[in-house]
């Protein structure tokens, strides 16, 4: 059971067949400052001074996706990348959230702190 914000960085991805219920997701998503539920999707805006910046985080979250094989839908503008996580696979293919979702959003979080302070 994931009980911590550490226990979701520590996590990984694997096969989710049923979605979350309200509850779990609420519960979990009180672990992740910065996260908000909307339109049933997990969704963050991250900010950066640069394109540059920008790319780099978004190049490196294309990393972490791949190696957690969860990926998410991602908007990029100049300075923000939107990052938004659902799964496809559950509820029969009908979409929701999974664990999957959240152990991604904090990995995301922790990679973009690290980002944040870099010169």
């Amino acid at each position: 059971m994931i009980a911590t914000h550490a226990d979701l960085l520590n996590g990984r991805c694997r096969p989710a067949k049923d979605a979350l219920g309200a509850d779990e997701a609420a519960r979990l998503l009180a672990l992740l400052p910065g996260w908000s539920l909307q339109d049933g999707k997990l969704v963050r805006t991250f900010d950066f001074t640069n394109y540059y910046r920008t790319m780099a985080f978004v190049n490196a979250l294309a990393y972490l996706s791949h190696a957690e094989d969860h990926h998410p839908e991602m908007t990029v503008t100049y300075k923000t990348c939107i990052v938004r996580y659902d799964t496809h696979s559950v509820n029969q293919g009908r979409g929701g959230l999974s664990d999957n979702d959240f152990i991604c959003a904090a990995k995301a979080g922790a990679l973009y702190q690290t980002a944040a302070v870099q010169p």
